[in-house]
């Protein structure tokens, strides 16, 4: 029988080997900080490395274990090329996080060519990702898989809080966060006989030095009145990228301030 842990050694990262898909920017800057701050050796890659290096030397400056790393989701070899780099210097992959995303798409009247690169990154890329990386997990039966997908996944936008400040909500993002979070289901049934476990989490808005017009308005909307700080998407992936949920599979876990609920 396995010795009782305590829930801080349950919610503890320490020797897990943890890669973040798009770990540098918005949300996943605050992931790769939360998985390094639990104790985790983070990989935070993305197609822009010199920022990806510089995120890693922030916070290597902390004591935090963070490598930063070339990723292109477009293109299988990329995955292939940092799956080796990865095994062949750490052994394993406990943790993938796929945050990345591409917003080529601006306005519902974009060009179609948007749209297909759009889909490029966001829909055949994360699933390229999964499919590279969970071969490792399958092999050694073991790993958690968190996608990133948005409120915007769950309900339709309310278009009244752009009107006039030229702003809109183009369609295929919720296009691809709508589909991430169906996919997560899917891949938490095929792969739960091998001990993986896909789960999902949905964020509202970052606040990142909106208008102030647009904050009134999204503020009305939501229930705690604010929009997201990075801090507050912390806690659910560290959870879900522990052994605090070893048996949770296959959720989506709402981190929007109550804006969902009513």
């Amino acid at each position: 029988m396995k010795e009782k842990r305590s829930v801080w050694e349950l919610l503890s990262l320490e020797e897990k080997i943890c890669l973040v898909a798009g770990g540098v920017k918005g949300y996943g800057y605050f992931i790769t900080e939360a998985l390094a701050e639990a104790g985790g050796t983070v990989i935070t890659a993305s197609r822009n490395k010199r920022r990806c290096q510089e995120v890693a030397r922030t916070l290597g400056e902390r004591g935090l274990k963070v490598k930063g790393e070339f990723l292109d989701i477009t293109q299988e070899k990329s995955i292939l090329d940092l799956r080796e780099k990865i095994l062949s210097t750490f052994g394993r992959i406990d943790v993938l996080v796929n945050t990345a995303v591409s917003r080529p798409m601006k306005s519902y009247n974009s060009p179609i060519q948007d749209w297909e690169k759009s889909m490029q990154v966001n829909a055949t890329g994360v699933f390229l990702t999964i499919r590279i990386f969970a071969e490792p997990m399958i092999e050694r039966k073991s790993g958690s898989i968190i996608n990133i997908s948005s409120i915007y996944g769950m309900v339709g936008p309310d278009f009244h809080i752009y009107e006039g400040l030229g702003m809109d909500n183009p369609p295929d993002y919720a296009f691809h966060k709508g589909g991430i979070i169906n996919l997560t289901r899917y891949l938490a049934t095929r792969f739960a006989p091998f001990n993986i476990r896909v789960n999902c989490v949905s964020p509202g808005g970052l606040f990142a030095g909106q208008k102030e017009e647009f904050l009134k308005r999204y503020n009305y909307k939501v229930p705690l009145g604010r929009m997201a700080k990075g801090e507050d998407i912390k806690g659910a992936i560290v959870f879900l990228a522990s052994e605090a949920s070893s048996y949770i599979t296959g959720q989506n876990i709402v981190v929007d301030g109550g804006w969902t609920i009513w």
